[in-house]
């Protein structure tokens, strides 16, 4: 591994540490160089695994593209860091454990809307807005309303007498 400060390639790994659910191994690693530290990842490489979107074309499964999506969906929303990635990966794992040589885009975006749906209603909200692609209030509010009713039944019944 060349070291990024002096591009001498003679180091040694000082420490090695899982990461990313098992799927990566973090190593801090000291170059024997000139003595600075840097990390570095070591990942399984990316199955081969084609995307049929909606439009009929294929492109490859990016894992990046699902952490892309839940974390927009998140962003600035009262969820931890770790439901947030225990989510992301949860749903690249569904799609490589996928029976088959394809899998459908619309699969993946039912997979992330489902765990959203337990992780933070706004949350869910914005990706459906996004992955549903509303063309008018009357499709945003009938997505909405489940989410308004089961919120209205909760504080209903907080409010009985116990």
């Amino acid at each position: 591994m060349k070291c990024p400060f002096c591009q001498n390639d003679n180091d040694k790994v000082v420490d090695s540490r899982s990461g990313e659910d098992g799927y990566a191994i973090r190593r801090r690693r000291v170059c024997q160089s000139c003595d600075k530290r840097f990390t570095t990842f070591e990942r399984v490489a990316e199955l081969d695994l084609p995307v049929i979107k909606k439009d009929g074309t294929r492109e490859p499964f990016s894992p990046a593209k699902i952490r892309q999506g839940i974390e927009r969906a998140c962003w600035k929303r009262p969820i931890s860091t770790d439901d947030v990635e225990s989510a992301i990966s949860e749903t690249i794992q569904q799609a490589y454990d996928h029976k088959g040589s394809e899998i459908d885009s619309q699969l993946i975006g039912e997979w992330l809307m489902d765990r959203l749906s337990r992780l933070d209603d706004v949350a869910y909200i914005r990706f459906a807005s996004v992955y549903r692609q509303f063309k008018d209030l009357n499709e945003f509010i009938e997505e909405v309303q489940p989410i308004l009713n089961r919120g209205v039944n909760r504080i209903r019944t907080e409010r009985l007498p116990k």
